[in-house]
């Protein structure tokens, strides 16, 4: 069975149970996006792929760890050797880290909002950076928005102002005004992603409300301008409720952009809840469509430095899982 075909499979079931020697030191936490408040997650990575895992104890897919990172997955009749990676912050390799924990929109697929809004210092941040310098290769910034997005921004770019000090990659993903490209530009971010969530607009006022998908739009379009193509990336959720015929017209559009979409498998929780985990066979008929439009476009995933689609662990992503 090729990777590809193996992940798609795994990302379907989308969980785990970890079993075995003690695994703390292995065990990621999220404090954004649908993860938030979870019993955290592993990445489990066989040769140079990697999936990562929601730690689940009644899921049909076991991990045994054997210690010191060595591990098998259980999956069916298949057993696979491989290890667990050690995370920065969130995932391996980055310290990707939510600057603002609460956030004011109610997303339906996002489980902030249902926790208590917290913010991170400035020190705070920079200390979790340093915590894991001598394994990480990038710094990652996602954020809610504690107040308006307008103040969301603001802050966000003091914490980038201080976090040069580390002279690494920064990636940003923020619900931006029409000011934040040139803002986070013009203090060296290297890459950054707006995320128009779903494949449609008429999805997205019902998934976002109160957001603007349009704007989101105009934004991707001056942040290509800015930071180049290939630079900029948008998450769009597979597994809403659009038809495949949606979903391929929406990574053209945005691959045509000169934006690299990041097809994100429903994780179904919060307003989610219920709703079913996209299928391995729809995840791999979307990944050929994505990875044709990818070569159409000339954009090219193996040059990201930052945030999803370098860390490659919930996605198929083309380039990088072949």
């Amino acid at each position: 069975m090729q990777w590809e075909e193996l992940k798609a499979q795994l990302l379907e079931a989308g969980s785990a149970r970890l079993s075995g020697e003690p695994a703390e030191d292995y065990i990621a936490q999220s404090t954004a996006g649908p993860g938030a408040g979870g019993k955290g997650a592993v990445f489990f990575t066989m040769g140079s792929h990697r999936v990562k895992f929601a730690i689940n104890p009644t899921s049909p897919i076991e991990i045994v760890h054997r210690g010191n990172g060595v591990a098998d997955l259980y999956f069916g009749e298949r057993q696979i050797p491989g290890n667990l990676l050690r995370p920065g912050l969130h995932c391996p390799d980055q310290a990707f880290i939510t600057v603002t924990e609460g956030c004011i929109f109610s997303c339906r697929y996002c489980s902030v909002p249902q926790m208590p809004a917290r913010r991170k210092t400035v020190e705070e941040i920079m200390g979790l950076v340093e915590s894991v310098r001598h394994r990480i290769s990038a710094i990652s910034l996602t954020s809610g928005v504690m107040g308006s997005i307008e103040e969301e921004e603001a802050y966000v770019c003091e914490v980038i102002d201080h976090l040069r000090f580390f002279s690494l990659p920064i990636g940003v993903s923020v619900y931006p005004t029409d000011q934040t490209p040139g803002r986070l530009r013009a203090l060296g971010v290297a890459e950054v992603k707006f995320n128009i969530e779903t494949a449609t607009p008429d999805l997205f006022a019902k998934i976002c409300p109160g957001l603007d998908y349009n704007h989101v739009w105009q934004v991707l379009d001056r942040s290509v301008e800015l930071f180049g193509k290939g630079r900029v990336f948008s998450n769009v959720i597979v597994g809403l409720g659009e038809t495949d015929a949606e979903m391929e017209a929406c990574i053209n559009q945005l691959a045509s952009h000169g934006v690299i979409p990041v097809l994100r498998p429903l994780n179904p929780v919060a307003g989610c809840a219920g709703m079913p985990r996209p299928p391995a066979d729809r995840l791999r008929r979307l990944f050929s469509i994505h990875r044709q439009a990818l070569a159409r476009a000339g954009l090219d995933t193996a040059g990201a430095l930052t945030m999803c689609t370098t860390c490659a662990g919930c996605d198929l992503v083309p380039g990088r899982d072949e």
